[in-house]
């Protein structure tokens, strides 16, 4: 039998193409499981940046109301089994091997990828576990995603912006397209932003979805540490998410929106709503560590999402030198990640990722250097750069980890969080 690192080393080589986005392969393993129609209530999180949050808000108000839940969410920081949780627990080794067993012998001589295998096991168990709603985060696009094998309940789409160009196009409009692909005729389409390219609401129409804009069917209000929701219902003096950072009331609001649309037997209520908001969990959003030196973990690794991180280490200066620990797939605009984050670090440290998108610490200062003014130091991994700042690092001084997953799963392990 083979052990868990064994069947994903093998997923790895049974497809020649690490990303094939094409529904039809693994469409037709789902269908020799019986895995289409899913049994239970459905909803895709698409978008460039804010979807593990907003799958977290989601499953934290699923669990408010007492509903079985399945989240599917990738890439992991550190364990596979992070991508697959019931009711907020990882899904185990023998959990997995047994999807993975099954799926092997349904596939015959069909190929799959690594993220098809994943999605077809998470689909598998959540059956195999009877849950009653499931949060499928999309992984790259939304149209050939595999996760659009299932059509879902509502679809939630919470932003687009420039990234996975080789894959998706080299506009917005081109991105916004392929993202709004995981829309259904008749079904809710949820828009985190009305800050969409026209190709979003295009799809919209030609699909016949029910749109659900941010600002006009929803919206919220922020007052001091509350805020308020207002769409189908209304819920004042919230407090504020968990999650910390500001672009948290967006994605909480537009996950309340969400289940919304979904109907659920169980209603809403504000005491649900304010349960849920205290318990939402995930890590590597704005994660911040409170010490005489501050440590701030996010997986923020494309220009987007580094605006998001520099708008919120505005919101919260520091009283001494701000530290980056970092590393960017050799795919990623590094110059626009700098750009973005440049005036908010004082002193970088430059990390050395493996892996075939791993970028060398010195080809990462080569493509850095033009966008910032601060000094560079290279090191040969993540947690040698933590050991670095930790080592420069003054009380009041803050260290920020940024860059990918990879990076942050280093960290957290380094730290000893995980």
């Amino acid at each position: 039998m083979r052990t868990l690192a064994e069947w994903l080393e093998l997923h790895e080589s049974v497809h020649p193409k690490s990303i094939d986005l094409d529904l039809a392969r693994v469409g037709e393993v789902a269908d020799a499981l019986g895995l289409r129609p899913v049994p239970y209530a459905a909803i895709t999180v698409g978008g460039t940046n804010g979807k593990g949050s907003t799958v977290a808000h989601l499953v934290a108000l699923f669990a408010a109301l007492d509903v079985r839940t399945g989240a599917f969410t990738s890439p992991h920081l550190l364990r596979y089994n992070e991508r697959i949780r019931i009711d907020g627990e990882e899904a185990g080794d023998a959990e997995l091997i047994a999807a993975f067993e099954r799926i092997e012998r349904a596939r015959g001589s069909t190929t799959l990828t690594f993220f098809e295998y994943n999605t077809l096991a998470a689909l598998y168990i959540f059956a195999a576990r009877c849950v009653q709603a499931a949060v499928l985060e999309v992984g790259l696009g939304g149209r050939l995603d595999a996760t659009n094998l299932v059509d879902a309940d509502v679809a939630v789409l919470c932003s687009v912006g420039m990234d996975h160009r080789d894959f998706l196009g080299d506009d917005l409009e081109s991105i916004g397209r392929e993202k709004a692909g995981i829309f259904r005729a008749g079904r809710p389409a949820v828009l985190g932003s009305a800050e969409m390219p026209a190709s979003v609401f295009a799809a919209i129409t030609s699909s016949g979805a029910r749109a659900l804009i941010a600002g006009r069917d929803f919206n919220w209000m922020i007052d001091g540490d509350q805020w308020s929701y207002q769409g189908a219902g209304q819920y004042a003096s919230l407090p504020r998410s968990a999650l910390p950072g500001a672009i948290q009331y967006r994605n909480a609001a537009t996950a309340i929106a969400a289940l919304e649309a979904l109907a659920l037997p169980q209603p809403l209520d504000r005491e649900l709503i304010a349960s849920a908001l205290a318990q939402v969990r995930l890590n590597g959003r704005f994660q911040i560590l409170p010490g005489p030196v501050e440590w701030i973990l996010d997986v923020a690794h494309n220009e987007p999402a580094a605006r998001v991180l520099a708008r919120h280490l505005a919101e919260r200066p520091s009283v001494g030198r701000t530290f980056a620990v970092v590393s960017i797939l050799r795919d990623k605009d590094v110059a626009a990640i700098g750009r973005a984050l440049g005036a908010q670090i004082d002193a970088w440290i430059l990390c050395t990722l493996p892996g075939p998108r791993g970028s060398q610490a010195f080809e990462l200062a080569s493509r850095l250097a033009p966008s910032i003014n601060a000094h560079a130091e290279l090191a040969g991994s993540v947690a040698e750069g933590c050991s670095l700042a930790q080592a420069q690092a003054r009380p009041g001084d803050r260290v920020v980890v940024f860059g990918s997953f990879p990076v942050v799963g280093s960290a957290l392990q380094w730290l000893g969080l995980y």
